[in-house]
């Protein structure tokens, strides 16, 4: 059996951002609850390891298989590579193949720009006018959440900060080849931005919570595992939150713990992403409000079959 290739180009060709948000939404109003997502599976790899994300749904079920090699970026490779194998739930036999890779890079800043669209919407007296939307990183993860954030949130002013000016720099040219405009700030902005986005592989807190403008929406996306961070806790005591699914926030999102304990969160338990689209939230006035995702299996699922199904939402 010979099963159809989606590579790079065709994943994207056919998930644009908007459909992709509205796939994701539509997923979510039917038959996804993030809490009933399988946990992630890590194994070990030479000089490395292996990631799989399995999934299932009422169409299709998949599992998202990749390798993380931290060698590869000073060889001049890619660190994440991989493929994605889609499934008839109906008889579990393959469909499909595709660039595992090029999904991710859609997936995470179409369920980002879907939490931060409608909780900007949740504001007192609604979405800010011509945000002023800040992303620090200047890696491809960074580069796709700039173009998600262009295409979703109307007149948007993107201000990009970055440890590497050259990095930041190029990233910025490869934007305005695409008609995007965006400048290069620094991590003091985050005092009047509208939104904020961490697209980061940082370890450690990228600014002072503190700072950060009362009524703002930051969103960590970057990172996954409890030794990683990207807001300190500050931000995280003075904030509305809300999570991709409370459970794989607890397994996953360092920004959150040991901000407040495992039992903290389960007493407070915090508006996940169904919540958010399905009921909306309240958003407290006077408060940031901060989204903490650290990449599910149900999003790649989705995803894969709007691709498999040719730009539609299946």
């Amino acid at each position: 059996m010979t099963l159809p290739y989606f590579d790079a180009a065709q994943v994207r060709a056919r998930a644009p951002w908007r459909t992709t948000v509205d796939a994701l939404a539509a997923a979510l109003r039917t038959e996804v609850d993030p809490e009933l997502d399988g946990p992630r599976v890590f194994s070990p790899a030479p000089d490395g390891e292996f990631l799989l994300m399995p999934a299932s749904g009422a169409r299709y079920s998949g599992v998202k298989a990749l390798t993380v090699a931290p060698n590869n970026p000073a060889r001049g490779l890619e660190k994440i590579q991989g493929v994605y194998v889609l499934y008839s739930s109906d008889t579990l036999a393959p469909v499909a193949l595709m660039d595992g890779t090029e999904l991710t890079a859609i997936r995470t800043p179409a369920v980002t720009l879907l939490a931060v669209t409608r909780i900007l919407s949740a504001a007192p007296g609604g979405a800010p006018e011509n945000p002023e939307v800040l992303v620090f990183g200047a890696g491809v993860q960074a580069l796709n959440v700039l173009r998600a954030a262009d295409a979703l949130i109307p007149g948007a002013r993107l201000g990009v900060v970055g440890r590497s000016q050259e990095r930041v720099r190029a990233l910025l040219e490869t934007l305005a080849a695409e008609g995007i405009a965006a400048e290069a700030r620094t991590a003091d902005d985050v005092a009047t931005a509208e939104v904020i986005i961490c697209a980061t592989t940082s370890t450690t807190p990228l600014f002072d919570g503190a700072v950060v403008a009362p009524g703002a929406v930051v969103a960590a996306i970057g990172q996954h595992g409890l030794d990683a961070r990207e807001v300190d806790a500050a931000l995280v005591h003075r904030s509305d939150v809300v999570v991709e699914g409370r459970a794989s926030a607890l397994r996953e999102a360092g920004d959150l713990i040991p901000a407040r304990s495992a039992a903290e969160w389960q007493e407070i338990r915090p508006a996940n992403l169904r919540d958010l689209v399905v009921d909306g939230i309240e958003r407290t006035p006077g408060k940031p409000c901060l989204y903490a995702g650290v990449g599910m299996a149900w999003e790649d699922l989705v995803t894969a079959a709007m691709v498999y199904e040719g730009g539609t939402i299946p």
